[in-house]
């Protein structure tokens, strides 16, 4: 009997945890094959306990950003910008290759493989969510989890 009451007196403590915020994990930045060319962030946002809908995705590092997704058409493959991503209540939206990304353009020289690219997530509900996403070169493979 006292087993039980411990449960349920934990249970009781969990359902009194505060919402989930929303964060991102996995993040890293493929930079430029070429000087001057657009760098690529990919990540996985992961919902709160609302609906949110994600604006835009911007860096001090870069002049210029845009989210995109990849699309193939036969053998044709073609990306579109996109002003706006869902992101429901406990649910996750990954932007990976192949599919949604962010385009970093005029990216600061100065970033090299294995620095930091700091990312600034802006919701239309006005949340900011800061990251710091790891910076990888053209040729090398994706960070394992």
């Amino acid at each position: 009997m006292r087993i039980v009451a411990i449960l349920a007196a934990l249970l009781a403590l969990s359902a009194c945890q505060a919402p989930r915020e929303i964060y991102v994990s996995d993040g890293y930045v493929r930079l430029a094959a070429v000087p001057r060319g657009p760098a690529v962030a990919y990540f996985t946002l992961h919902g709160g306990a609302t609906d949110a809908t994600l604006i835009s995705v911007s860096s001090d590092v870069s002049i210029r950003s845009e989210m995109h997704e990849s699309m193939q058409s036969g053998s044709m493959a073609s990306m579109k910008p996109i002003d706006q991503v869902a992101l429901p209540a406990a649910s996750e939206v990954a932007f990976a290759p192949r599919g949604k990304h962010v385009m970093l353009f005029d990216m600061n020289p100065g970033i090299k493989p294995g620095g930091v690219v700091p990312l600034l997530f802006t919701f239309a509900d006005g949340l900011r969510v800061h990251y710091k996403a790891g910076a990888i070169g053209a040729g090398d493979p994706a960070p394992k989890d």
